[in-house]
């Protein structure tokens, strides 16, 4: 018999007398963890065991979201790449999936973000119009014209750097 293999009998023997003095509705649940050799890592569990529940007891006792760890990181990556997939109007998350709701607000945003250049473009050619109208009526200011330009030069930067 292997080493692990002993060690994981030892650990469900132990289990078992630990959960024979439980109090009535407890449930048990080990977890071994091995630095650097994630295919060392056991996880015994009572039978209906709920490890959202474990995660829950153990937040209680102190374990927080803060500092790094990989699970954090790959959920932080889907969420960011479900509001980058939605902004971009790609393929959605499966039906149900807990993803949908960023891949929404990436979408939402994206169609604010359209509506916000439409309307600039919109305000920007109006102060061209409105410029040139002025401009060649004859009796401008020409403290208007700069504004005016300097207007249109925010909206035309402004506009190039939303790819519109």
């Amino acid at each position: 018999m292997s080493a692990l293999n002993h060690f994981h009998e030892t650990a469900i023997d132990a289990l078992e007398k630990i959960s024979a003095c439980l109090p009535d509705g407890a449930k048990l649940c080990l977890t071994i963890y091995t630095p650097e050799k994630p295919e060392l890592d056991i996880v015994l569990q009572d039978d209906g065991l709920d490890l959202n529940e474990v995660v829950s007891t153990l937040r209680r006792r102190g374990l927080s979201i803060d500092g790094d760890n990989a699970y954090k990181s790959d959920l932080c990556d889907v969420i960011i790449g479900s509001l980058a997939v939605g902004a971009q109007n790609g393929t959605p998350p499966p039906a149900g999936h807990w993803a949908q709701r960023f891949f929404d607000i990436g979408r939402e945003e994206r169609g604010l973000h359209e509506e916000l250049v439409a309307a600039l473009k919109l305000n920007r050619e109006n102060l061209r119009a409105c410029q040139a109208t002025i401009h060649l009526a004859g009796y401008f200011d020409p403290a208007y014209v700069n504004d005016a330009q300097a207007a249109m030069a925010v909206a035309d930067a402004a506009l190039a750097k939303a790819g519109a």
